[in-house]
């Protein structure tokens, strides 16, 4: 056999190792590749341990039920009641086709600023079912249910918040939800939280959770956030339903600038598929029910540590999505650095990030950085090829715009094998960074979405 023949061989045999191992993580992640699966397996990626044992919070209490919207034998609605005193924040997905819950949320936020009252609010959460390109029917539906929770509640209707997740364009039947409230209602109570958090899944492989607790004044603040997320994930909010829960008092509009910078930083920083839903809703609600001191200044070391902590609880959830996309088998945080400005950053990880490309070398364990290259050079970021640089974890990989001459092929295919990775770019043009957080892209996503509407 010649030097060529030989050089050939060992190549097929790479690739076929390769191919052996990513049918195995992704039998491990969800079934045999290639073939649809009955159910999901719980991501490889999931946090250990299960759903974590959460902060309880003064003045919010759950409920959940089982309507048969979609799903058969698991729980699809979930309620949650939050006393009087409640400001709600909330950000919402930019899609110009947005759902009419959306648009709702979005209607109430803007006309009232959700100053304690003596009404309190509710939060109704459907699984299944996104109400989304439903016309006229979507806003009657939304309508239906705010009223009927609203005479149940003892609430005005202003104060009923929907969201609504699954299938696009076909009609709620929000009857069969409406039949379920008086159990909804009668079955509220402090720690159903973990319920909560499985009743609004999709495709999700597991509930996510997070929490925090601080102490401001010598009195402690609980913060408790679940949310929704495997697919459809992209910055902009993504197919994403977030509640987040604290016993904090401050005013809704120091909750709301918080909320809106918070998000940017971690729902707005992650992707699985580039695509962006019709349905994304992140709200936040703040009982004032700790017996911490009021937040009332946004410049005190106060308002700094309870933004911190609610920024954790952000991330931690946004994380737990990209964690859980679908057919995931790497969780991939993407940093940019050197770019003229911080948008030019995110402009250029975001490329990276959402390029095909890219995510099938990573599910391949390829370290083929010739893709982040294109990435970069398509991104519409300023860059300068001759001063990009590019490493994988603390490897070197590219300095100068070309290959580093200590970087060594086997070096990167070692680190790709990695279950959670971490890709550097330089583009040595100025100041501005940005990381943004991603995950692999597998033949399981096709299996997933090939077949959702059946």
């Amino acid at each position: 056999m010649g030097n060529k023949a030989r050089k050939q061989k060992a190549r097929t045999l790479k690739w076929k190792a390769r191919a052996k191992a990513l049918r195995a993580r992704l039998e491990a992640a969800g079934g045999k590749a290639g073939a649809p699966q009955a159910g999901p397996t719980i991501s490889p990626l999931a946090p250990q341990g299960g759903f974590p044992q959460l902060p309880e919070i003064a003045g919010a209490s759950f409920a959940t039920a089982a309507t048969g919207l979609r799903y058969k034998g698991r729980p699809d609605v979930m309620l949650a009641r939050l006393e009087p005193g409640t400001v709600i924040a909330g950000t919402f997905t930019r899609s110009q086709t947005r759902a009419a819950p959306v648009l709702d949320c979005q209607a109430k936020l803007a006309a009232d600023d959700n100053s304690p009252g003596e009404t309190g609010a509710a939060i109704l959460v459907n699984a299944g079912n996104a109400n989304a390109f439903t016309g006229a029917v979507g806003r009657e539906s939304v309508q239906a249910l705010c009223a009927a929770l609203a005479t149940r509640l003892g609430l005005p209707e202003s104060r009923i918040f929907t969201a609504s997740t699954g299938v696009i364009g076909e009609r709620l039947p929000h009857e069969r939800i409406v039949e379920h409230l008086d159990t909804l209602a009668n079955s509220l109570a402090p720690g159903d939280i973990a319920q909560a958090a499985a009743a609004i899944m999709t495709t999700d492989t597991f509930p996510k959770g997070a929490g925090a607790e601080i102490e401001i004044g010598g009195e402690t603040v609980r913060i408790s956030g679940i949310a929704k997320g495997s697919g459809m994930i992209a910055p902009d909010m993504a197919t994403m339903l977030v509640f987040i829960f604290t016993d904090a008092n401050l005013p809704q509009p120091l909750l709301q600038d918080m909320t809106a910078r918070l998000t940017e930083k971690s729902f707005n920083a992650i992707t699985v598929d580039s695509d962006t839903s019709t349905s994304d809703t992140l709200i936040v609600a703040a009982t004032g029910q700790s017996r911490a001191p009021a937040i009332d200044n946004s410049a005190s070391s106060e308002a700094a540590a309870f933004e911190a902590a609610l920024g954790g609880v952000m991330l931690d959830l946004a994380h737990q999505v990209v964690r859980d996309g679908e057919g995931a088998t790497k969780f991939v945080e993407i940093t940019v650095t050197g770019a003229q400005h911080d948008a030019d950053a995110k402009r250029c990880a975001l490329a990276i990030a959402n390029s095909p490309l890219v995510k099938t070398a990573i599910a391949g364990e390829d370290p083929n950085w010739g893709r982040i290259v294109m990435a970069v050079g398509k991104s519409g970021a300023l860059a300068d090829r001759d001063r990009l640089a590019i490493r994988f974890g603390a490897i070197p990989v590219a300095t100068a715009g070309m290959v580093d001459p200590d970087y060594r092929e086997e070096d990167g295919a070692g680190y790709m094998r990695r279950q959670e990775l971490e890709i550097g770019v330089d583009l040595g043009l100025g100041q501005g960074r940005a990381t943004v957080w991603t995950c692999d892209l597998t033949h399981r996503y096709i299996d997933i979405n090939a077949d959702y509407r059946s």
